[in-house]
């Protein structure tokens, strides 16, 4: 499915065909509760936020102008409601990526996530991911894994681009520490001189 598909589906959907928007659940809500749980932490807030993420859009859909991606308009919904969650519940980050205790360069970090995207490191990727703090997790998911671009992310948070690639390299930088401390070392080392 493209996304010009999408608007397809958009369409049948607000010309009363609700079946259409099944299709779009399907599509897109592996993401959500992937993104939802990136800054929740909990499958049961995960599964909870991302019923009503897609409530949400249902209910707004009209208000969808089709300037960006629909993929865009739903992470930006995801990341509203997971801010609100997390708010409502006060909840104090439980994993903080280790504090980082030498500096470390842009390309020694560029080079390690190029390295992870290898097929058989995404399980120890998410793994790692999910022990960043909430916001960070969220970025480097849609950064890494969904391939939004900063723009994009910088609609789907409502922070400015410059902002968005301050908090990836910060973020990369943290998630770097986590990778060391926790994947063999052969891995690590074998990133290191890439």
């Amino acid at each position: 499915m493209t996304h010009q598909d999408d608007h397809i589906y958009i369409t049948k959907t607000l010309a009363g065909e609700v079946n259409a928007f099944a299709t779009l659940i399907d599509r897109y809500k592996h993401m959500v509760y992937t993104l939802s749980l990136r800054m929740l932490k909990t499958t049961e807030d995960a599964e909870e936020v991302s019923q009503d993420v897609f409530l949400k859009a249902f209910q707004k859909l009209e208000s969808y102008k089709g300037t960006s991606k629909f993929s865009t308009w739903l992470y930006s919904i995801t990341y509203h409601k997971c801010l609100d969650t997390l708010s409502r519940k006060r909840k104090q980050p439980t994993h903080y990526a280790a504090e980082i205790q030498e500096e470390i360069t842009e390309e020694k970090t560029a080079s390690i996530l190029e390295a992870i995207e290898a097929k058989e490191l995404r399980g120890e990727l998410e793994r790692c991911i999910q022990q960043l703090r909430e916001e960070d997790a969220f970025l480097v998911t849609l950064y890494y894994l969904e391939e939004q671009t900063l723009e994009e992310i910088a609609m789907v948070t409502g922070i400015t681009k410059n902002n968005v690639k301050v908090k990836l390299f910060r973020s990369r930088k943290k998630l770097y520490t986590i990778m060391a401390t926790q994947l063999p070392k052969e891995l690590v080392a074998r990133y290191e001189r890439k």
